[in-house]
This record gives C-alpha cells, structure tokens and sequence, in this order.
C-alpha cells in the first residue's frame, strides 16, 4: 500500500527534530526528522527554530519519500513503532 501524506505534529527544540506522521491506509504512524538532516538536505544556514515548519513544507517530497523507502524495508524505531530520518538516511 502507497503511503500518504498525515499531519505536521512540530518542531521539539530540546531534541532536535521535527515530528510528523504518515499513513497507512487507516492506520497513521509516528515519524520524526532530524533539525540536521534538514539543515543538509537545504545545505545553506542553520534554519531557525520558528523557520522548522516552512522548512519542513519545503522538504516534505524528498521527506516522505525516504520515509516510503524505510517503511518498505520495515526499518521502525521505538515504542509505538516510527520512522526516524537522519542526514545519513539521505545519502547514495
């Protein structure tokens, strides 16, 4: 089944990321994305925490579609289950 798109749930500053979901037909599952690897996706300046949102609108394409690639591999983390993308998930 083909992912789609779910809700911005914010940006957690103390943990450097941008928290989100997708869905599964019905059923939605947790992501998150590191500040970092957004930061290097746009390979300018750091973006401001008030900037995270708009910046992760930016990126939601290429976002979305590695989170594809690791919900196919089953790559999940933590408890419940989740999608958790770094810098290093963006490269090759």
């Amino acid at each position: 089944m083909t992912l789609t798109t779910s809700r911005f749930i914010g940006h957690d500053q103390d943990r450097g990321i941008v928290q989100f979901s997708m869905q599964d037909g019905a059923k939605e599952f947790a992501c998150a994305i590191s500040t970092s690897a957004m930061d290097d996706l746009e390979r300018g300046p750091r973006a401001r925490p008030s900037e995270r949102e708009a910046q992760f609108t930016r990126l939601r394409e290429r976002i979305e579609a590695c989170v594809e690639r690791k919900y196919q591999a089953t790559e999940f983390e933590g408890t419940p289950p989740g999608i958790v993308l770094r810098s290093i998930d963006f490269r090759g």
